[in-house]
């Protein structure tokens, strides 16, 4: 097998989840070399696909993925898509320490595609995102890093939950100057993405985060 095309894919699969946390993530982490393991890989090429399998995990400084698979494939432009799952009991999942402070973003679900062209992070079926007190749930996550906002939604897919479902979502926001108290500096707080709702869904419950 040859390395560069390996390490090309290890490249974009740091990237994968970058790009959600790019708000407040660790800066250093973009200078950092790539760490891939994996039980199994395989490059195609000309289909121009690589695939890891296999308790697959990647470290790029503070950033960790774990997934059981992850598949990244590159269009005839150049830009490239990842799609990391997991298994029935293990989801994929992220965490990444944030900028200048002692917290760390993380969120699963059972699917995590990320976009390379259109910068787009998105997060389907028992979803769920934590950034250090703040945590927002759904059935669907979608994060734009160009205007850095979040879009979540009580169904698959973007969709809204059917009536008597139970699906709901949910966040826990706390006040910024809850965290000031507890040492969060103010330039901090102020680069956090908003958070929306899906339309037409009731203002989310608030809950415990877990």
């Amino acid at each position: 097998m040859r390395q560069a095309p390996r390490l090309a894919a290890a490249s974009l699969l740091a990237g994968v989840l970058l790009a959600a946390t790019a708000a407040r993530a660790e800066k250093a982490d973009r200078d950092k070399p790539v760490n891939l393991e994996a039980d199994r890989v395989s490059v195609d090429d000309v289909k121009k696909v690589q695939v890891f399998e296999g308790n697959v995990q990647l470290v790029k400084g503070t950033l960790v993925i774990r997934a059981e698979r992850i598949v990244v494939t590159q269009d005839d432009d150049g830009y490239q898509r990842g799609v990391a799952t997991g298994t029935a009991g293990t989801p994929p999942r992220f965490r990444q320490k944030r900028e200048g402070l002692d917290d760390y973003i993380e969120g699963e679900a059972e699917r995590i595609e990320h976009d390379n062209k259109a910068e787009k992070t998105e997060f389907f079926n028992r979803a769920w995102v934590r950034s250090g007190l703040d945590e927002v749930r759904g059935q669907f996550i979608s994060y734009d890093a160009q205007s850095e906002k979040y879009f979540v939604t009580s169904g698959p897919n973007g969709t809204r939950a059917q009536p008597g479902s139970g699906e709901r979502v949910r966040a826990v926001i706390q006040p910024k100057n809850k965290e000031a108290a507890a040492g969060t500096p103010a330039r901090a707080a102020a680069a956090a993405p908003a958070l929306k709702g899906a339309p037409g869904i009731a203002n989310p419950r608030q809950e415990n985060a877990q």
